[in-house]
């Protein structure tokens, strides 16, 4: 027999990642840092080296507080009580010049914080600037 998963669980991981999103917008590097794990692991698959732990991910978060917000967009997205997967379209800048980057990210949310963040996306797509 197949037990259900309480709503509530589901319901405030989808919440934590929007809100994460949102934070990232607007560049407000307390609320990012508030929803991630301590050992927390961050990894652009095809574009960079996994960012592990809490002081390494806050360094890359730092990075971009003076770059301008972007708008990220969640086209679809599925929570459960561990984990979080969205389809989204980030309209961001680089090097200046507007960017629109289809991606795909998983979450793993452990004790209501993020413990790991995977996007999918073609780095490519950074290489016409």
């Amino acid at each position: 027999m197949k037990q259900e998963l309480p709503s509530d669980v589901a319901d405030h991981n989808d919440a934590l990642v929007r809100g994460f999103l949102a934070a990232w917008e607007r560049r407000d590097t307390e609320h990012i840092m508030s929803c991630w794990a301590e050992d927390g692991v961050y990894h652009a698959v095809a574009a960079l080296e996994p960012i592990v732990g809490r002081a390494a991910f806050r360094q890359f978060v730092k990075r971009f507080e003076h770059v301008p917000g972007g708008r990220l967009v969640v086209r679809h997205q599925v929570a459960s009580n561990a984990v979080v997967i969205n389809e989204r379209t980030d309209h961001i800048s680089f090097r200046g010049r507007p960017l629109v980057v289809p991606i795909c990210a998983v979450f793993e949310i452990r004790d209501g914080r993020i413990a790991a963040w995977r996007e999918y996306f073609d780095p490519a797509l950074f290489a016409r600037f």
